[in-house]
């Protein structure tokens, strides 16, 4: 994609088809934001989650959870955000709640939860564990609660700092097929945008996806999202200037509009 960016209007993506990779309340709450830009949002989920290896042990810690046995509960994920939702998981007032980036924190805020932290500047696990020994001098209990596949580095940090931490696997992440019917207007351009929020995500668009046209933009939520994405093989045509969704949006909607390659055809 090597359009010049554009100048905003009132609706600035009149017009443009933009794939939302995610369902739910956060799809949702994405589709509503482009609509508001004058976009078609196409809601079509990548990826979702599966459960866990281990639910008795999930089940326990949010059992005690809900009992009030933790100070803080970390997410470092949207989809960690969906699992909560799915259990119906109680967060007691005594309990902060910190989320690693915007994506997971408006996750939380769409499904009724609150958010306590977000960190000021780096948007990652060690960030947040910073952030968190920072403000939390005495030992405090932690659940952190992850992905099989990710790194335990929140954990090992705030382990390594004194407190008392918890660290259980909420989820598996899957990948979502989509319709035959997306996948050809992805192939053909009519999708003229596609948000890459994770890196889970990225991977999903380069598997399912083999021919997006250069024509069609891709959005990367931040700078680690792009460089996922381009450790998964896409091309990122631009890096929101700070990860929220509706910086995602604003960066794509500073382009012209592409067209589909047969959209003029006879």
């Amino acid at each position: 994609m090597n359009a010049s960016p554009r100048p905003s209007d009132a609706k600035p993506l009149a017009g443009w088809r933009v794939l939302v990779p995610r369902g739910g309340p956060w799809g949702d709450g994405v589709a509503a934001s482009l609509r508001r830009q004058g976009a078609t949002p196409v809601i079509a989920p990548l990826i979702n989650f599966a459960p866990t290896n281990d639910q008795a042990t999930l089940e326990e810690a949010l059992s005690d959870l809900a009992a009030g046995a933790f100070d803080w509960l970390t997410l470092t994920s949207a989809t960690t955000v969906d699992v909560l939702y799915a259990y119906r998981a109680v967060i007691p007032a005594k309990t902060r709640v910190a989320a690693v980036g915007e994506t997971t924190a408006a996750a939380l805020t769409a499904v009724g939860y609150r958010v306590d932290l977000v960190p000021d500047r780096d948007n990652s696990a060690a960030g947040m564990a910073e952030q968190m020994i920072a403000l939390e001098p005495e030992p405090r209990d932690i659940l952190t609660l992850r992905s099989e596949i990710a790194k335990p580095v929140l954990t090992r940090m705030l382990d390594e700092a004194g407190h008392r931490v918890r660290s259980v696997v909420a989820y598996r992440t899957v990948g979502v097929p989509v319709t035959d019917k997306i996948a050809e207007d992805v192939r053909s351009g009519r999708i003229n945008a596609i948000l890459v929020t994770s890196g889970s995500v990225a991977e999903q668009v380069h598997d399912q996806f083999p021919e997006v046209p250069p024509t069609t933009l891709i959005a990367a939520i931040g700078p680690r999202t792009a460089k996922d994405a381009r450790r998964a093989g896409l091309p990122v045509d631009v890096i929101a200037e700070r990860q929220t969704v509706d910086a995602l949006i604003d960066a794509v909607a500073r382009f012209p509009l592409p067209h589909a390659a047969d959209e003029f055809a006879p």
